[in-house]
């Protein structure tokens, strides 16, 4: 596609601003407009695998993306009571070459600080909420709410669940609350005393269940979530704040190691934990969607993150390789909708390393050099 397709991006999270780095390194002209006046270190973590690490290593960010995070040495599921070990997935040499990456656990905003990088100064716009779309006969025009306005030829709408962008093309629809909330903490490892834990674990009961790992190279910072039933959520997607004592006592009967790790939280917040029905309209017009203003999915196969950088792999490819719009949409959502479903259908099931898993399709994958399908 033309190199002089203006671009506008809105929303920066881990979606928007992989797409922008890459089509901004072919030449494309592009703006992210984000609605917070800055970015700041909030957030949790995030687990990241092969897949993503050959994004950011296209980027020529994986030095930074695995000396920042933690490399762990396993990703072990563990019985809720016994501690039995139900699977093991060792992150050794071995393993690394198999999928041809690393595996890391990172501060979601110190991956955002990463992404950041590559970004010629001005490309992201703060302080932009986005306040509707028009399409003219020249292009798409955009107004914010802060009056601004800008027209592009294309509009990329990254904005997360409650994407703007999404109401626009397709109306509005509220995310669904699932029936479980997300209790969670990060914290200074030294908070654990002389417990010792393993890189990253995920704890199994009969009907919730914990992750615990560090998220830093140092192993000095450690990420603590529950997903916990509960039968109703009054607010919208904003969090609340949650005590210490009703997260330890929300896993009561959970073995010692876990209760201690627990214990040792500090800012409890508890979200709810929310999704959407699939939907395979991402495109309309001069506007596609990515990441979870398309297909938000549940947190429990840990890749929602992946399933966002790596459709910016995808729609990056098609945007540089078609000669029109709406054929890079058709190909972009033709290549991405059957992965990311079965993504959320794994996701829903919440059976993802519980046991003996076949890996290898998630990955292994690469979405910058999969061959990819012709559009529908």
């Amino acid at each position: 596609m033309d190199r002089q397709t203006r671009i506008a991006i809105v929303g920066g999270g881990l979606a928007g601003l992989t797409v922008a780095a890459l089509l901004q390194r072919d030449g494309y002209p592009v703006a992210v407009y984000e609605q917070t006046p800055n970015f700041s270190r909030i957030g949790a973590g995030i687990i990241l695998g092969a897949n993503v690490a050959k994004v950011l290593r296209s980027l020529g960010l994986e030095r930074s993306f695995t000396e920042t995070g933690i490399r762990p040495d396993a990703f072990v599921s563990r019985a809720w009571d016994t501690g039995e070990t139900l699977y093991e997935l060792v992150f050794d040499a071995t393993c690394e070459a198999r999928f041809d990456g690393p595996f890391v656990n990172i501060h979601r905003a110190d991956l955002h600080r990463i992404l950041q990088a590559p970004l010629a100064p001005g490309t992201i716009r703060f302080g932009h909420r986005l306040a509707g779309l028009d399409e003219t006969s020249t292009g798409i025009s955009l107004a914010f709410d802060n009056g601004a306005s800008v027209e592009v030829d294309m509009v990329i709408g990254a904005d997360g669940i409650r994407s703007r962008v999404r109401d626009e093309i397709l109306g509005k629809e509220e995310p669904r609350f699932i029936g479980r909330i997300a209790p969670r903490a990060v914290f200074p490892a030294e908070r654990l005393g002389d417990l010792a834990i393993r890189d990253c674990t995920k704890w199994w009961g009969p009907d919730r269940h914990v992750l615990v790992y560090y998220m830093t190279a140092r192993r000095d910072e450690v990420y603590v979530m529950a997903a916990i039933p509960a039968d109703r959520w009054d607010g919208d997607g904003t969090p609340i704040p949650g005590t210490r004592d009703d997260f330890v006592s929300a896993l009561q009967g959970f073995h010692p190691e876990l209760l201690r790790a627990a214990e040792a939280a500090t800012d409890v917040t508890v979200w709810p934990i929310m999704d959407r029905p699939r939907n395979d309209r991402w495109h309309e017009g001069r506007v596609v969607l990515m990441g979870d203003a398309c297909h938000a999915v549940r947190p429990f196969m840990a890749a929602g993150g992946s399933m966002a950088i790596e459709d910016a792999a995808i729609l990056h490819r098609c945007i540089v390789e078609a000669t029109d719009t709406e054929s890079a949409f058709r190909r972009y959502a033709a290549n991405r909708i059957p992965r990311v479903a079965e993504v959320q259908r794994i996701s829903i099931a919440n059976t993802w390393m519980h046991g003996p898993t076949e890996v290898d399709w998630f990955f292994a994958y690469d979405p910058c050099t999969a061959p990819l399908d012709a559009a529908l």
